[in-house]
């Protein structure tokens, strides 16, 4: 064992944090989503669908679409409706990759799609990477076993 926890008061915090640790990762769809996740489907428009990670659509976002070539000023700017859809025709005549950027109430993403004659591909990199999960994950563990260790120390 790890620890040498003493007391009765000592044991019962650590299994209260315990509990509270797995009930929050259970728990995890109905807390405030931080993550957006991106879609496009092509038609004869490109179609941006844009959720948190807990699938509810990001009704009235900024949309802001950026034509190769020019990333500081946007090609075309809109709102997403309430499901979280925005359609857009990028010009033909401009190929290249293509950046739509959605932000609503300080959460946000980009997705990026490649134009090249009449082709239109989604890039996938939008996200938390692995390493990214697993730091958060490290940190949230370490965490928890330094509170343990410092309610399980001997009072002088």
């Amino acid at each position: 064992m790890l620890l040498n926890v003493q007391s009765a008061g000592c044991k019962k915090i650590i299994l209260i944090m315990l509990l509270a640790y797995v009930l929050l990762f259970l728990n995890a769809g109905g807390v405030s989503a931080h993550g957006v996740e991106l879609e496009f489907t092509e038609r004869s428009t490109v179609e941006v669908t844009a959720r948190y990670d807990s699938g509810d659509p990001m009704a009235g976002a900024q949309v802001a679409v950026f034509a190769p070539g020019s990333p500081a000023e946007p090609w075309l700017t809109g709102v997403c409706d309430s499901s979280g859809r925005f359609f857009f025709v990028p010009d033909p005549a401009i190929p290249g990759l293509w950046e739509v950027q959605v932000r609503l109430a300080g959460h946000g993403g980009l997705i990026r799609i490649e134009l090249a004659e009449g082709n239109i591909e989604p890039s996938r990199s939008t996200g938390f990477s692995g390493l990214q999960i697993l730091i958060m994950a490290a940190a949230v563990i370490w965490g928890f076993v330094g509170t343990a260790l410092f309610y399980s120390r001997k009072r002088a």
